[in-house]
């Protein structure tokens, strides 16, 4: 048990770094200017355009590197940086984004199984912290309220749905991330260490959600090791 321990807090260790790394290159491209000059949400029109997608809105939304693209209204949603900004950063996301569009457009598979199981996944997080509401609540007040016993295998579960979720969500960034670089590439958005530190910026954008996907899986298999254990 004691392993799986060290290795939760290791991966939590790990997605600190890479969450910092990837707000230093936030930081650091986002002041490295466009030569082309073309601003975030120039960028994203432009690319939605060559792959004929004419249903989509490109729309500003508060916040820090709250950029995603919502198949359900069909939008790209930039934060203001990359809305507004003309820098490799601003163009490296917003492409990405309009990448997620191209895969709805597109029926990419790993995209539509991702979507399929969001309910899923927002119902397991509502159960988990009723869940865990409950077992702390009932260890002081109600103490034959809920057992965790009976609770873990709910708990085990619903981390089968984050983690498969997690996984899923994998090729659908990894294949956002391809269809960006090349079209900025091919459309000379980016030209020569422009194209580099975008492909850096993306990329570390990435590592975010393998560290996340591993994170899940650790917790995931700490709970079946219980269950296990119990049984």
């Amino acid at each position: 048990m004691a392993l799986y321990w060290i290795l939760i807090i290791a991966i939590m260790i790990v997605s600190l770094v890479v969450q910092q790394s990837l707000k230093r290159k936030f930081n650091k491209y986002s002041k490295v200017g466009l030569q082309i000059g073309l601003s975030g949400k120039e960028v994203a029109e432009l690319m939605l355009r060559d792959n004929n997608i004419h249903d989509v809105s490109v729309v500003s939304v508060q916040g820090k590197l709250t950029d995603h693209y919502n198949p359900v209204d069909k939008t790209v949603n930039l934060s203001p940086e990359v809305y507004s900004g003309r820098s490799v950063m601003a163009a490296a996301v917003a492409a990405h984004e309009c990448g997620h569009a191209i895969q709805h457009a597109t029926a990419y598979r790993p995209l539509e199984m991702r979507s399929a199981l969001v309910p899923l996944q927002n119902a397991s997080g509502r159960v988990i912290n009723f869940l865990f509401f409950a077992l702390i609540f009932g260890s002081f007040m109600l103490p034959n309220f809920i057992t965790f016993d009976a609770a873990l295998p709910i708990i085990i579960g619903a981390y089968t749905i984050f983690t498969l979720f997690a996984f899923i969500t994998l090729p659908v960034e990894y294949d956002a991330t391809k269809r960006a670089l090349a079209w900025v590439e091919e459309r000379n958005i980016t030209t020569g260490q422009e194209h580099g530190m975008a492909e850096d910026a993306l990329n570390a954008a990435a590592r975010t959600y393998v560290v996340a996907a591993l994170s899940s899986l650790a917790m995931l298999l700490y709970y079946v090791s219980l269950f296990l254990g119990r049984d």
